[in-house]
């Protein structure tokens, strides 16, 4: 039997948390991330992609590229890059991120902090030098 809709699966691994699986603790990796289960604790996909399944129950702070919540998440969200709430995604927790997208009929109670990607000014940590 095939993974249910495990999104972007062809692009590389992907760790993937059945309904019936429980974890409570730490939970890191360096793949993308699946969650159809319940997790309590920490997520941290090391940069990658988290998705929380229709079926997926959470109660941790998650750190990750991308988030993508179509079930239940109780605590913080730090996105390096976009958080997604779909349509039957419930979500009770602070978001700091550069892009969210709320489809229509998701929950969501927290604060939102949209923030500014750095330019490549701020990277380099000053002016930048022209050569001519």
């Amino acid at each position: 039997m095939e993974t249910p809709k495990a999104p972007d699966a062809a692009r590389g691994e992907m760790i993937f948390i059945g309904k019936s699986v429980v974890i409570k603790g730490e939970l890191s990796c360096g793949e993308d991330l699946y969650v159809e289960g319940q997790v309590e604790g920490t997520i941290d996909p090391k940069g990658n992609r988290l998705t929380i399944g229709p079926n997926g129950r959470v109660k941790a702070n998650v750190t990750a590229s991308v988030v993508v919540v179509q079930g239940k998440l109780e605590g913080n969200i730090q996105a390096s890059d976009r958080v997604d709430l779909r349509q039957s995604a419930i979500v009770m927790g602070d978001i700091a991120t550069h892009r969210i997208s709320i489809d229509e009929g998701a929950y969501f109670k927290g604060s939102l902090n949209i923030q500014k990607k750095a330019t490549t000014k701020q990277v380099l940590g000053g002016t930048a030098h022209s050569s001519k």
